[in-house]
């Protein structure tokens, strides 16, 4: 983690979209911390200056010769000298509860989705509506595929869909095919799961209760982002989503960088 750089300055490097990225630089801005802003999909030398750090991956604080990962806010802490209690993580039945909720109504919301509207990008992203609609249940999978074996790594959110999974109709099957999988699982071996043990994260050391809280409040955040497309398309939202299934969750604050729906409209 040790190089060297000319001075001690404070980055954050983000990427427009990325719910860990927002929450982030919400954090740092509400205990008044200035950093300076990389965009690695706005300047393409954003991502050339992590390599010095070996890394290709957002969020991630730099300050001079030393760096944490965005994701893990007491990291984030530690790096800029700012007081961070013990995490107050809802418990683990409740947390079963919110995904439920969160994985129900991205179905709900992708079934509103007009089928031309699938293949349209995000504002200043280049992710499609029909992308994010399948990284929501994506998040979920990779939980269970991390509980098969398979760690989680920078690449297991950033898959996207075949032309075959990315219909309308396959996009509300795998949330709600999740949905039922991760009931199972509950039921199932998750019944026994220890959830103090550390789970085999790429973005730090993480016990297996923080590694759920942050698989429900990542899956919420990017169905908050569903709801805001829908609302820029001029579409109320089925049956919305809101405090009760985000309220206690590490979440940004802002859906989006820029949280205007109309800017689905112009971006379209």
């Amino acid at each position: 983690m040790e190089t060297t750089t000319a001075d001690d300055a404070i980055r954050v490097y983000w990427m427009t979209g990325c719910s860990s990225c927002l929450r982030t630089k919400e954090f740092l801005q509400k205990h008044g911390v200035p950093f300076l802003s990389r965009n690695v999909l706005a300047d393409e030398d954003a991502y050339a200056e992590l390599e010095r750090f070996g890394l290709k991956q957002v969020p991630i604080v730099t300050r001079g010769d030393t760096w944490a990962n965005g994701q893990v806010l007491r990291d984030v802490a530690q790096l800029c000298g700012i007081a961070y209690g013990p995490p107050r993580m809802l418990p683990v039945e409740e947390m079963r509860r919110r995904l439920d909720a969160v994985l129900a109504g991205a179905a709900r919301f992708i079934a509103q989705m007009p089928d031309e509207a699938l293949a349209r990008d995000l504002p200043n992203r280049p992710r499609t509506f029909g992308q994010l609609s399948w990284h929501i249940a994506n998040i979920a999978d990779a939980f269970l595929e991390h509980e098969d074996g398979i760690p989680l790594t920078f690449d297991s959110y950033m898959r996207v869909p075949t032309d075959e999974q990315g219909s309308r109709a396959a996009l509300i099957a795998y949330a709600e095919a999740m949905r039922g999988r991760m009931s199972d699982w509950f039921d199932g071996p998750g019944r026994d799961c220890d959830w103090t043990r550390r789970a085999d994260v790429y973005y730090g050391e993480q016990t297996m209760h923080e590694f759920l809280e942050r698989t429900v409040w990542h899956a919420g955040q990017h169905v908050r982002q569903l709801m805001w497309v829908l609302e820029g398309l001029g579409i109320a939202p089925d049956r919305p989503l809101g405090r009760e299934t985000f309220e206690g969750l590490p979440m940004p604050e802002k859906v989006w960088d820029e949280a205007d729906p109309a800017k689905v409209r112009r971006a379209s």
